[in-house]
């Protein structure tokens, strides 16, 4: 049974703000069972209150995120640069997914750049696995865009057999596919999956307004917004019909995330996902025997009280999740 989780780019803001310590405690007493590291920072430091979040909150990391060449977009661990502490880090907390947010942009371009990045990613995905870590490859949309009839998605999967999915429902739906058909084509090899709905929002007045007046880049960018990330159960997305098939698909983690939060407090929004994943009869999924009166607080490994948390940074090939 797979574990819910959060994808942690949702609350990096709350991490730069309050430290990861307090942030994991808030999840876990929001009942989730796992996280997925994105966007903050693999420190020692912090790799040791994930250590303390497993034995004194039950919760997993699930899964870490790398890139496969240090950039100055990709910030985070990267394959080339820091593939021991990568293994290091995934023992230490006895992870055994890697993931890899998105292709390079430049890798998009063209079939033969989809072909030679394919070709990197497999290395890295045998690499990986020499070692005992699966890596997994994050979609958007534009992995399902076309070349010689194939998509992206599945270019991926025939030229990089080693590499396993996470599956982003939000962006298979944007991209035009149906998302239960991709879980159910993907059985097997989609270990990981990111939950976040699909909002259509009304067209505001002001949007209104400038369709009125002439002003067609106005309108065009308010026609444009109308489609939003938002909380579980708030969106279109059938999740019924999709946790269902994540469980007959062999999905290990289902992490919650929303790439936006349009002013929202990223806490009120997984409340939200996680209230009505519960009401459609997948509490088991993420419902964590979590008493506050017995868990041990989490303290931050520093010896210096005063040091400022690390600042956040991406980790991952793009600045998207």
């Amino acid at each position: 049974m797979p574990r819910i989780g959060v994808q942690m780019m949702t609350v990096k803001e709350k991490v730069a703000a309050d430290g990861l310590a307090a942030v994991l405690e808030r999840i876990a007493g929001l009942g989730y069972r796992a996280i997925e590291m994105s966007q903050i920072p693999m420190t020692d430091d912090n790799v040791t209150l994930l250590e303390h979040a497993k034995e004194q909150l039950n919760l997993d990391t699930g899964a870490i995120s790398v890139a496969l060449t240090k950039t100055p977009v990709a910030t985070g661990d990267a394959m080339d640069a820091d593939y021991d502490k990568i293994i290091t880090d995934a023992r230490r907390l006895d992870c055994r997914y890697a993931r890899v947010g998105m292709m390079p942009f430049q890798a998009m371009a063209s079939l033969p750049a989809v072909e030679a990045y394919c070709a990197e990613l497999e290395a890295a995905g045998q690499r990986l696995a020499a070692d005992g870590i699966t890596l997994c490859y994050h979609n958007h949309h534009v992995d399902l865009a076309k070349f010689d009839g194939e998509r992206i998605f599945d270019i991926v999967r025939r030229l990089a057999p080693t590499v396993h999915f996470e599956i982003d429902l939000h962006w298979v739906q944007r991209g035009g596919a149906n998302p239960v058909q991709v879980l159910r084509d993907y059985t097997g090899v989609v270990d990981l999956v990111h939950l976040k709905d699909y909002l259509v929002t009304p067209l505001p007045q002001a949007g209104v307004d400038a369709h009125a007046a002439g002003d067609r880049d106005g309108f065009r960018a308010y026609w444009t917004d109308l489609i939003r990330f938002a909380p579980v159960g708030d969106g279109n997305l059938d999740w019924p019909a999709i946790i269902g098939q994540t469980l007959e698909s062999g999905t290990s983690y289902l992490f919650v995330e929303q790439d936006e939060l349009y002013g929202e407090d990223p806490y009120d929004c997984l409340a939200r996902s996680m209230a009505y994943l519960e009401r459609i009869g997948y509490a088991d999924l993420g419902t964590l025997a979590f008493d506050e009166a017995l868990v041990e607080t989490l303290t931050p490994p520093a010896e210096d009280e005063d040091a400022a948390d690390p600042a956040v940074t991406h980790s991952g090939d793009s600045p998207v999740a």
